[in-house]
């Protein structure tokens, strides 16, 4: 059910969605929670998956540009967001893809676009290989599936996350999120740091205080290795692929090369001056890629019916 606007967890608006819920049926729903997720718009279903350290108000300024021709369902991943936070729970790759599978398959949409960035990205390419008759398309958005991730973005966010992953200190290192050093982390994802707004970065710090989150950032930033195993799931998907990088995303050139030799038929597009952010500072160039598909699509249908 949807909530209303005085309910609302996020402090950020989206003009034409709204919050809603999916809650867990059985054991294997309720190991990944309750999971929170923001739709609106018209037209088929384009499922919006963030990245590391994130939430569905990632996409704020990409829904507006395609909620005329898609139904949007943006999801928080497990723990992230205002997901349920469920203790002891996996945040490895097969356990996020399942809640992926469960948003798609409960709400039995069909004709999917799957659209990921970073980790998000890694999500679409699996959920698809896994999905294969309900996904259409794929966009993926700066892939999160090479050694170092994050880490390569700067020498305090390698602090960071080696901080977090630390036995011992690791959770108070996790739970410790002063503004200046989450802004200074996400600014390494940026190549247009102005892109960062004072209010979503207020929005991630709200998130990170909920209770257990710390313990979810750290499982978080530790499942960088079964994100890298899951690119061998990658040539299984049918479905079209563009692959998007910003030039000045955390991934080498290699890196970008190696998924072009996996996924020789996809569509790629490297983004001039932009970081792993790209939704951020660049949404036109996603928006671009999914109304132009959607443009294509419509001509065949036109012909057929002789208009």
């Amino acid at each position: 059910m949807p909530l209303t606007s005085n309910d609302r967890l996020s402090a950020i608006r989206i003009p034409g969605t709204e919050e809603r819920f999916l809650d867990p049926l059985g054991p294997k729903d309720r190991g990944m929670g309750r999971l929170r997720y923001l739709s609106g718009g018209m037209g088929p279903p384009l499922v919006l998956l963030h990245t590391v350290r994130t939430q569905a108000e990632h996409f704020r300024h990409l829904i507006p540009l395609v909620r005329d021709r898609y139904t949007v369902y943006a999801l928080d991943l497990p723990g992230m967001g205002y997901s349920q936070i469920v203790p002891g729970a996996s945040y490895e790759e097969p356990a996020m893809r399942e809640a992926v599978k469960s948003l798609i398959t409960r709400l039995d949409l069909r004709d999917v676009t799957l659209l990921g960035e970073s980790m998000g990205a890694t999500l679409a390419l699996t959920t698809a290989a896994d999905l294969p008759e309900r996904v259409r398309r794929v966009v993926a958005i700066n892939a999160y599936d090479f050694a170092g991730g994050i880490a390569r973005s700067s020498l305090l966010a390698r602090f960071v996350v080696t901080g977090a992953l630390a036995p011992v200190v690791g959770p108070t290192v996790a739970g410790v999120q002063p503004k200046p050093i989450v802004r200074a982390v996400l600014h390494g994802g940026l190549g247009d740091t102005a892109a960062l707004r004072d209010d979503y970065l207020d929005e991630l710090l709200k998130v990170g205080r909920r209770p257990g989150y710390p313990v979810v950032a750290r499982a978080v930033y530790g499942n960088l290795p079964s994100l890298i195993a899951a690119r061998a799931r990658y040539p299984e998907v049918k479905a079209p692929i563009h692959l998007i990088y910003g030039e000045k995303d955390w991934s080498r050139p290699s890196d970008r090369q190696a998924n072009k030799q996996l996924l020789p038929a996809a569509e790629f597009v490297q983004v001039p001056g932009a970081g792993h952010f790209i939704v951020l500072e660049r949404p036109d160039v996603a928006a671009k890629v999914l109304n132009d598909a959607m443009r294509l699509a419509s001509v065949p249908e036109a012909a057929a019916s002789g208009a």
